[in-house]
């Protein structure tokens, strides 16, 4: 291998020398015959087994009871009290403001805009199917499933960049001046996937936001709201409170689940909101459901007891996660910082880490790792459409191989991304870092056609990507 110096710097003759090289360490990884998932952010097996011991809460017929009630029968629609005050609790708000659902808090918020089109939210003039052109502002990097919900229902996304303290707010209070856009998606503590936590002031200025249209929403996904795996739990505020000081009680519904606490097959969900949007979506969801699964939520609320005793168990979550993430980052830092051909974050909690490789080698990078037996998340995937204006932004998730596949699979992943920014150099100079989110005119910065996904019967990317 040729002396670890950036690849910019070298002679077109060495860097012909170490492509060469590292294509035959290439080869001789293939033939390895690996098959290696970093697809998706899910417990490891080892996290898992920690906590089936919540399945041996419900054994006496004294713990089907929860204050007084039968959690075996019907009722109690918005979920048992006692889980409403374990949610509240871990959320720092009110257990009035506390619904608590199923496994899954994607479900939610897709139900969430599945009612603003048939009914309409709280302080919609009309149901949202009876709108015209629809827009949803998405901080990129993001999560898929989020920007798959909203593509799934039609609106046109907008690219909102993400910064060290949150997504670009100047950008988000010049386009909710436009009636038209109806919400943002918000991971505000390690967001998915560049483990940034919001600043108090990009907090407050999404709570202070000024949208044209009455029933803009933030819907603030709370996932990683006790997920620190390097150094103790760090408090976050409460929206629902920060909004109800701005004078938008109503302007924010918050998620989490306990998908990475307890089990992400059998956990618990929850949404949180005002009092009256509370009110408002009980009544759509009496129609919809009696109640969800008491029987789960009691088993949750013997288990985890109060916010302490779950932080003290995500603190054994972390022991697991850390050398996993130490992992990687130190395979990155020993392999690729170097050769200056990536840059990444280096996060203190959630589940991902996010490297933004040189533009235009993300998805050859992927496609090399997929034929070595590395599935990884596709390019692509975090920002809207599946499309990366940069073909740049990777989504590394470390947690759920075994720590001697992890190794494995930072050996790959870092050889194709070699193997793919040599590839770029042979074609021409050394691309400069574009603006991953530029700017247009004021005229345009809000226009353009969106694709009409109702017409498919999945997910359809249109054929240019377009920012703002």
């Amino acid at each position: 291998m040729a002396n670890m110096i950036p690849y910019s710097r070298m002679t077109p003759h060495e860097r012909e020398l170490e492509y060469q090289e590292v294509r035959a360490e290439y080869e001789l990884l293939k033939e390895r015959g690996l098959k290696l998932n970093m697809a998706r952010g899910k417990p490891g097996k080892e996290q898992l087994d920690m906590v089936s011991g919540i399945f041996e809460r419900m054994l006496t017929p004294e713990e089907y009871l929860s204050d007084g009630e039968d959690v075996r029968n019907y009722g109690e629609l918005a979920g048992l009290p006692a889980a409403r005050r374990l949610f509240a609790d871990i959320l720092g708000c009110k257990p009035e403001q506390v619904f608590v659902g199923g496994n899954a808090s994607l479900q939610l918020m897709y139900d969430t805009i599945t009612k603003a089109f048939t009914h309409g939210l709280l302080h919609s003039e009309r149901p949202w199917h009876k709108e015209g052109m629809l827009r949803w502002l998405c901080p990129a990097p993001g999560y898929d499933r989020h920007f798959r919900i909203t593509a799934d229902f039609g609106f046109e996304m907008i690219n909102i960049p993400m910064t060290p303290t949150g997504p670009d707010m100047d950008i988000i209070e010049e386009a909710v001046k436009d009636p038209s856009v109806k919400g943002i998606w918000c991971v505000p503590k390690y967001s998915n996937p560049d483990g940034i936590i919001y600043s108090e002031e990009t907090i407050h200025r999404l709570a202070d936001l000024k949208p044209a249209a009455p029933d803009f929403l933030i819907m603030w996904d709370n996932a990683y709201v006790v997920h620190e795996f390097d150094g103790e739990y760090i408090p976050f505020p409460d929206m629902l409170s920060i909004c109800q000081q701005h004078g938008h009680p109503d302007m924010v519904i918050e998620f989490a689940s306990t998908s990475k606490i307890t089990l992400p097959g059998a956990g618990v969900s929850c949404f949180a909101c005002s009092e009256d949007n509370m009110s408002y979506l009980k009544r759509l969801l009496s129609v919809q459901a009696i109640s969800f699964d008491k029987v789960n939520q009691q088993r949750h609320v013997l288990y985890l007891k109060n916010k302490e005793n779950t932080l003290n168990l995500m603190r054994k979550h972390a022991e697991i996660l850390r050398p996993k993430f130490k992992c990687v980052l130190d395979t990155l830092e020993r392999e690729i910082a170097p050769l200056d051909i990536a840059e990444w974050n280096r996060p203190k909690g959630g589940y991902f880490v996010s490297l933004n490789a040189m533009p235009g080698t993300a998805r050859r990078t992927l496609k090399l790792c997929r034929n070595a037996g590395v599935t990884m998340t596709p390019a692509g995937a975090t920002f809207p459409y599946g499309l990366d204006p940069n073909d740049s932004n990777i989504r590394i998730a470390p947690s759920f191989p075994p720590l001697d596949e992890l190794q494995q699979a930072g050996e790959v992943f870092c050889t194709c991304l070699k193997l793919a920014a040599l590839k770029q150099l042979r074609s021409g100079p050394l691309p400069g870092r574009q603006n991953i989110l530029p700017r247009s005119s004021e005229e345009n910065k809000y226009k353009r056609n969106a694709p009409d996904f109702n017409k498919a019967s999945g997910f359809t990317a249109p054929k240019e990507q377009k920012n703002y």
